[in-house]
C-alpha cells in the first residue's frame, strides 16, 4: 500500500488548497520580487501535488507525467526571472516591486 492509498484524497485538496492560498496571499501582498517568485512557484508546486495525488488516486500516470513538464516549466521560468531580477538589482539596488513600477513612468 502506498502513501496515497492510505491517505484519504481529501487530506491532498485541503493542503493543495492551503498551499495554493498562501502562494496567492503572498504574490498580492509581499513587494519583494523574489519573495514572489518564491510564492509563484509555491503555487505551481500545489497544483503538482494535487495532480499526482489525482493521478494515485485513479490509478492514471497521465497526470504524473503531466507534472514533470510543469516542473521543467517552473525551472525555466525561476532561471528567467533570477536573471532579469539580478539586472534589474545591479541597476537599482533593490528588488521592491513598488520602486520598480516607477520605472516605467
Amino acid at each position: 500500500m502506498s502513501a496515497i492509498e492510505i491517505i484519504p484524497l481529501q487530506w491532498y485538496i485541503t493542503l493543495s488548497a492551503l498551499l495554493f492560498g498562501l502562494g496567492v496571499l503572498g504574490v498580492l501582498f509581499r513587494r519583494n520580487a523574489i519573495v514572489i517568485l518564491m510564492c509563484i512557484e509555491m503555487m505551481l508546486n500545489a497544483v503538482n501535488l494535487l495532480l499526482v495525488a489525482f493521478s494515485a488516486h485513479h490509478s492514471d500516470p497521465h497526470a504524473q507525467v503531466f507534472v514533470f513538464f510543469v516542473m521543467a516549466v517552473a525551472a525555466a521560468e525561476v532561471a528567467v526571472g533570477l536573471a532579469i531580477l539580478i539586472a534589474i538589482y545591479r541597476n537599482t539596488r533593490t528588488t521592491d516591486i513598488d520602486f520598480l513600477n516607477q520605472l516605467k513612468h
